[in-house]
């Protein structure tokens, strides 16, 4: 069963991400400098889209509760140090899929 990620911007910068996989939840507190999220989006998707996929890719490497209930996004990095390169890679992927680019 795939998690359901909500996330809500808090004020510039911060967001409260939650993740419901079956019957238990967790709640992280998500700060993303505004640099940084340009650096890893070129400015083509809001913050709040890129925090929702950087906790796809957390998923894919550790279950809910073992990701911090607060951090910086710029953090994930330090843990999964192939982060920036994979998140890049995918949000190119699917700007391409939605151009009608890649199939």
């Amino acid at each position: 069963m795939a998690a359901e990620i909500s996330v809500e911007p808090l004020a510039d910068g911060v967001f409260q991400v939650g993740v419901v996989e079956g019957k238990t939840e967790t709640s992280h507190r998500v700060t993303a400098k505004p640099e940084y999220i340009a650096r890893l989006t070129s400015e083509k998707i809001d913050s709040a889209e890129i925090v929702r996929r950087s906790f796809e890719f957390l998923l894919e490497h550790e279950p809910k509760e073992s990701i911090l209930s607060r951090f910086d996004l710029q953090e994930i990095q330090r843990y999964f140090p192939n982060f920036e390169t994979e998140i890049k890679r995918r949000l190119a992927l699917g700007s391409s899929e939605r151009s009608g680019g890649a199939k």
